[in-house]
């Protein structure tokens, strides 16, 4: 007698198993198929925004002549420093003073922010008190209020302080970010609450859990948001404009608005002085990327 006459199934591994057999391969291949075009168009999308940046180094190392033709080419030909060599040494536009002004800038007043922020943050997340919720709706409204109303009384402001046309003008205001209060008060409502608890029944007090437990957990959103502020004071162009008046007091920015100004057909220049205000906050995003990763993800700020 069969196996199917005794059991009444067929056999294992019988017609039936293997008419369904091609099914797995036939989805894998599928998923396959649109890994592989979701690539494509990432690459695509990834070619279109590069081309810029790309286009841009590749002028700096053009010549004057080539730099300025009606027929651009991608590839310089031939490739000189020339442009770097100019705008490093001229005397009138000091873009290596510019550069280390924007540096200095940046980051002190990133600096500023995670100081000003961080325990304003924790305390709107973590401690209970009268008014906190009118507190919290009070800073986030003032992300809605448009950064030119407060063009003029901070002005006033740095003018009654005798900080025109130095650095402190271009650090301290905006230092106390409503940006950075919310983005680590939602980043500190992500830390389990019984890590403070076991620290509490340690004996530590609030400052102690604030200090050992919670800064400790918190690198990704504060390195997160010390980059970004680094990046909204050295891409400001406006202010620094209106604060800083002698050429050697400029930041990048503001400094190679006039270098502009001066050189409006010098593309070579230009792009040189571009390339070099890309490069330090590209290598920054290179260093910290990991975890202004993370720190998005856990901080409630995707998409």
């Amino acid at each position: 007698m069969t196996h199917t006459e005794i059991t009444g199934r067929p056999r294992a591994g019988g017609p039936r198993e293997q008419r369904h057999s091609p099914r797995p391969a036939s989805a894998a291949t599928a998923r396959r198929l649109r890994r592989s075009l979701l690539h494509l168009v990432l690459a695509v999308v990834a070619a279109l925004y590069l081309s810029p940046l790309l286009y841009m180094l590749a002028t700096s190392f053009k010549t004057r002549e080539a730099a300025g033709a009606t027929d651009p080419r991608w590839i310089p030909s031939p490739a000189t420093l020339q442009a770097y060599e100019h705008i490093l040494t001229a005397t009138d536009s000091p873009v290596g003073r510019w550069l280390f002004n924007s540096v200095l800038a940046a980051a002190a007043h990133a600096g500023l922010v995670l100081v000003t922020a961080t325990p304003a943050a924790y305390a709107l997340a973590r401690m209970r008190f009268k008014g906190r919720g009118i507190f919290f709706t009070s800073i986030v409204a003032t992300l809605f209020v448009p950064p030119m109303v407060l063009l003029i009384p901070n002005f006033l402001i740095v003018n009654e302080l005798a900080w025109v046309d130095s650095l402190p003008a271009v650090i301290v205001p905006g230092a106390a970010s409503a940006f950075g209060v919310f983005f680590l008060r939602q980043f500190f409502l992500t830390v389990p609450a019984e890590l403070e608890e076991a620290a509490e029944l340690d004996g530590c007090n609030r400052w102690q859990i604030f200090v050992k437990v919670v800064l400790p957990l918190s690198k990704p959103a504060l390195t997160t948001l010390g980059m970004l502020s680094f990046l909204a004071n050295w891409n400001d162009f406006l202010w620094p404009l209106y604060v800083l008046l002698s050429p050697e007091s400029l930041t990048l920015p503001a400094g190679l608005a006039n270098f502009q100004n001066a050189n409006s057909i010098h593309y070579d220049l230009l792009m040189a002085g571009a390339v070099i205000a890309s490069v330090p906050v590209l290598l920054l995003y290179v260093v910290a990327q990991r975890w202004v990763i993370e720190g998005v993800s856990r901080s409630g700020l995707k998409g």
